[in-house]
C-alpha cells in the first residue's frame, strides 16, 4: 500500500442481487488486506442470506435502523455506531426497519472479491430493484 487520498464518487453506487446497494469505497489489489464499502439498504427491504468465504466482515451502522441476523446469533435490532462482527464463511443478512435508507460501512479481510460471495438464500433470485 502507498499514500492516498480516495474521494467517494456517489455515481459509482450500483444495485446488487443481494437487495441492497454497494458503493466500493476502497478495494484493490494496491491493499489487498482490507477493502471498505458504502452499502444502503432501502425501507422495508431484507437483504438476501449470504456468506462470505474466507472473509471476515464488519458492519458498521452510520445511519438507519435495521435488524441484523448473523450466524446462531438472534436477531438485534442496530442503529448509529454499531458494530456487527462476522466471521468468515457466517451466514448473514439485514432488514431495513426505518423510516430512512439504512447505511453502513461494510469492512472486509482480506478485501473482497465476488468469488468469496455465496447466496444461501432459500428463495429464488429476483433482478428488479
Amino acid at each position: 500500500m502507498h499514500e492516498e487520498i480516495r474521494h467517494m464518487v456517489p455515481d459509482a453506487e450500483f444495485y446488487t442481487p443481494e437487495r441492497c446497494f454497494i458503493n466500493e469505497l476502497s478495494n484493490s489489489d494496491a491493499d489487498p488486506e482490507v477493502s471498505i464499502a458504502q452499502a444502503r439498504i432501502v425501507v422495508g427491504v431484507t437483504t438476501r442470506w449470504h456468506r462470505l468465504n474466507g472473509i471476515a466482515e464488519r458492519y458498521v451502522v452510520l445511519s438507519g435502523s435495521g435488524r441484523v441476523e448473523v450466524g446462531n446469533l438472534a436477531a438485534q435490532t442496530v442503529g448509529p455506531g454499531d458494530v456487527v462482527l462476522i466471521p468468515p464463511g457466517c451466514r448473514q443478512r439485514m432488514t431495513n426497519l426505518g423510516e430512512e435508507d439504512l447505511i453502513f460501512l461494510a469492512i472486509c479481510s482480506p478485501r473482497f472479491r465476488p468469488d468469496a460471495y455465496e447466496d444461501i438464500d432459500p428463495e429464488p433470485m429476483q433482478l428488479n430493484v
